[in-house]
């Protein structure tokens, strides 16, 4: 029995973005995800990832979706949408990020949806 879906791990991943809630947001990854820190840099694995949304959350981020779309075959599901970050570097300046991400879900055995890949660049990586 399904248990959640994939859009509901993207917003539960935006509320713990913008609440600076590391470990809810580390829930919604598999052990051997890989994520897209930027174009040419890509972690895998816990500590990558827990790096990855760290350098993301010391921004302060409010994260909002601006549109998104799911395309689900069986047990994955690719996850694309626009997205952008308001936020805060550690100097004090205001930062403004965006993109369009492409990324895939997987559910798990016991029904739950988690993150395979997470690519907030989209096609963006391809240069």
């Amino acid at each position: 029995m399904e248990t959640s879906s994939p859009l509901n791990v993207i917003t539960q991943l935006v509320i713990a973005m913008n609440a600076q809630d590391l470990e809810t947001a580390m829930t919604l990854f598999e052990p051997g995800a890989s994520f897209v820190m930027k174009p040419g840099v890509v972690v895998s694995g816990t500590a990558g990832i827990r790096q990855a949304l760290e350098g993301f959350m010391a921004l302060k981020p409010t994260l909002t979706i601006e549109t998104q779309r799911i395309v689900q075959a069986g047990d994955v599901a690719q996850y694309c949408a626009r997205w952008s970050i308001n936020g805060i570097n550690p100097a004090g300046a205001a930062v403004q990020l965006g993109g369009r991400s492409s990324s895939i879900l997987r559910r798990q055995s016991n029904g739950k949806w988690l993150f395979l890949v997470d690519n907030p660049w989209g096609t963006d990586i391809v240069v």
